[in-house]
Parts: C-alpha cells; sequence; structure tokens
C-alpha cells in the first residue's frame, strides 16, 4: 500500500472542475480540519464556489434562501442570486424589540462552541410559509450550526426541502442525520490525525464520498 500523503499547513481541496483550492489547517489538538473563511476569499473564488453550489441546489427547486449566521450571511446572497430570487431571508444572533421567543433556539459551533441563541425575523415568516425553503450555511462540519437552523425551522412550522453549504468539512454531520434531507455542497474536505512527524493525515475512518 502507497504510504498516505501528509500536509504541515495546509491542504489542497480539489474542485469539481479538478483544480485546487489550497486551504489552510487548523489545528484542532490531535485532529484538524481544512478551514474555509467565506468573507475571505476573493471574489472569483467566492463566485466559481457559489456557481457550483447552485447547480447542485437548483434540482430541489427552492423559493428562498435562508442563511445562517455569521458566514453563512457571506454565501446565502450571492447563491440566492445564482438561483434567479429575487430576495433571501436571514436567521441572525442579535435580538431586535420585535423578536418572539418561540422563533429561537441555542445554537453553538466548532468555530463558536460557547452556546448562545439564533433567531428568526417573525417579519420574514410570509417570505417563507409554503414556500420551498434551503437553508445554507458557509461550511458543514459537526452538524450543530444547520442542526439549530433546522430546528429554528421547524419551530416556525418549515422543513427545508435541502441544505446547501460551500464545503462539506469532513463527514461528522452525517451522525443521526435524516436520510430524507438532502445536503449539497460545492466541495468536500477530510479529518486529519497528527503524524509521529508532526504533520497531517487524512484520517480514513472520516471519508468525504
Amino acid at each position: 500500500m502507497p504510504p498516505r500523503r501528509s500536509w504541515r499547513t495546509a491542504y489542497p481541496a480539489r474542485m469539481p472542475d479538478g483544480s485546487a483550492l489550497w486551504l489552510p489547517l487548523r489545528d484542532l489538538g490531535e485532529t484538524a480540519v481544512a478551514g474555509l473563511i467565506a468573507n475571505q476569499t476573493s471574489f472569483a473564488v467566492q463566485d466559481r464556489l457559489v456557481g457550483w453550489l447552485a447547480e447542485r441546489a437548483a434540482p430541489f427547486g427552492a423559493d428562498i434562501v435562508v442563511g445562517l449566521p455569521t458566514l453563512g450571511h457571506a454565501v446565502a446572497p450571492a447563491l440566492a442570486r445564482a438561483l434567479g430570487h429575487p430576495r433571501w431571508a436571514a436567521a441572525g444572533y442579535s435580538r431586535k424589540l420585535w423578536y418572539e421567543e418561540r422563533l429561537s433556539v441555542p445554537i453553538a459551533s466548532i468555530t463558536t462552541p460557547d452556546s448562545r441563541r439564533l433567531w428568526l425575523d417573525p417579519r420574514v415568516l410570509a417570505w417563507l410559509e409554503g414556500r420551498r425553503v434551503l437553508l445554507v450555511d458557509d461550511v458543514l462540519s459537526t452538524g450543530r450550526s444547520i442542526r439549530a437552523g433546522l430546528a429554528l425551522l421547524a419551530a416556525a412550522g418549515i422543513r427545508p426541502v435541502a441544505v446547501a453549504a460551500l464545503m462539506a468539512q469532513t463527514t461528522r454531520w452525517r451522525a443521526g442525520w435524516d436520510p430524507r434531507l438532502p445536503v449539497v455542497s460545492a466541495f468536500a474536505t477530510p479529518l486529519f490525525r497528527r503524524a509521529a512527524d508532526g504533520s497531517w493525515v487524512e484520517d480514513e475512518a472520516w471519508t468525504t464520498t
């Protein structure tokens, strides 16, 4: 068996057209993940990623996109425009005076482990009710953020037709996932384990297929 390739500081993520996007490796201790910061990508890179994501999301026939904070807000409006939508809806962390407690859920993520609350403005419910909703985030990693988004939509009586993210970061999010809810991403990256020499190797237990 050929030796597995190892990486030190960055990883060449394979794109749908066969090209590679070099992403920094985020050290989590004994494991690492490839990092993508949606609001730090160039317009050229973002346009290509959103274009690929739009191609994969289009078959679900969504009428409106709901974007999760914070970095999902860098993706959702671009994706909505690429899908030909006139607007998008934003979930947020900040509570306005007219928000309702019933339209909020706790949320934590791999990059923001401290729990806070996710809110949906009751004024946008009319945009979503009876519509085909696509839930969008920048990265799908452990699945905690996207599950909070699903819980928020459920509190509003809405079940999305699909979930979309620029990057599927490992397959950890699949644990306990409802197979009836489709997920699409522009590309995927694996989980990494620390090698004896301090470099990072792909963890065979977490494939991206």
